[in-house]
This record gives structure tokens, sequence and C-alpha cells, in this order.
């Protein structure tokens, strides 16, 4: 795993390449999928999810037609952090944009072959693993469901229910 180290000066250096970068540079290493961890350069502290938020940051302000996190959206996940019991937020919006992401590149790629199919099939198909995705997201463990917990009652027990004479 590639090593950043943050000075105190708020600069980057990648110990790998031997040189110092910019949060656009980590951007273009999150897009390749090359893992890498941002730490304090004193302390070894993790730095990295700081240094992702700030990325945000950054993209969010520079393009507003680009804008994923709406006003909205966000006072509605600073109300999630002031919840007594928090929300599964975390695994429930990393596994939606996981399979977002799949799509996105199933779709590119069956747009290059869309001969092979109808539209219609296509869409039907991943309509299918859409459905497959959130039932199998809601019956992970931890999660119960009235429907699995309720079983038929034994005859006998409702007969050591009843009253005596």
């Amino acid at each position: 795993m590639r090593v950043i180290r943050k000075y105190a000066n708020r600069r980057l250096y990648d110990t790998q390449q031997s040189r110092y970068v910019t949060l656009e540079d980590l951007r273009r290493l999150i897009i390749e999928e090359e893992p890498f961890r941002v730490e304090d350069a004193k302390s070894r502290e993790d730095l990295t999810r700081t240094i992702l938020l700030s990325i945000i940051i950054e993209q969010e302000q520079a393009d507003s037609e680009a804008e994923v996190f709406s006003n909205d959206l966000l006072a509605q996940l600073i109300r999630v952090y002031d919840m007594t019991s928090p929300l599964p937020l975390s695994r429930y919006l990393e596994q939606g944009t996981q399979l977002m992401l799949e799509q996105q590149k199933r779709l590119q790629s069956q747009w290059k072959q869309a001969m092979r199919n109808t539209p219609l099939e296509f869409m039907r198909e991943l309509a299918e693993e859409n459905m497959r995705f959130w039932q199998n997201t809601l019956n992970q463990p931890g999660q119960t469901s009235e429907t699995q917990e309720t079983k038929q009652p034994d005859k006998d027990a409702h007969d050591d229910n009843k009253p005596t004479s």
C-alpha cells in the first residue's frame, strides 16, 4: 500500500514516488483504484479519511453541475450523527454506491455490445440484479424479519396451556 505523509505545512509527500503530491493526484489514485494511506509525518496517525473528505469537498466546490451532496442531503447526514442509535448508514451507502458503480461499468460494457440483447432485455436483467442486491442486503445477518422468525405453534404446546379442572 502506498504511504502518503502529511507534514505540518499541509503538504502531502508520496513516499513511493519520493515527491510532493496534491489532492488531485490522490483523486487520480482513487480513480485508478490504487490503495493508499495518508498519515501524519510525525505521529503516524491515519489521516486518510480526513483527506478523502477534503477531496470530496474540493470536487463539490469545483463543479456545481456535478454536485452529489445537496444541502438537504448534507443536513440529513448531520441529523444522522445526532441520533441516539445511528442508522447503519455507512454500510448502506457503501453497498449502494458499489452497486451503482458496478452497474455503471456493466452498462458501459453492454452498451458496446448493444446488438447482442434488446434494450428491454437489458433493462429486465438490470432490474433483476437490483432486486437480488436489495433482497440480499435486507436479509443479511443481524437483521430479522417476522416471516423468518414466525413458526407454526406446536399442537402439544397449546394443550399444555389449557386450564385444568
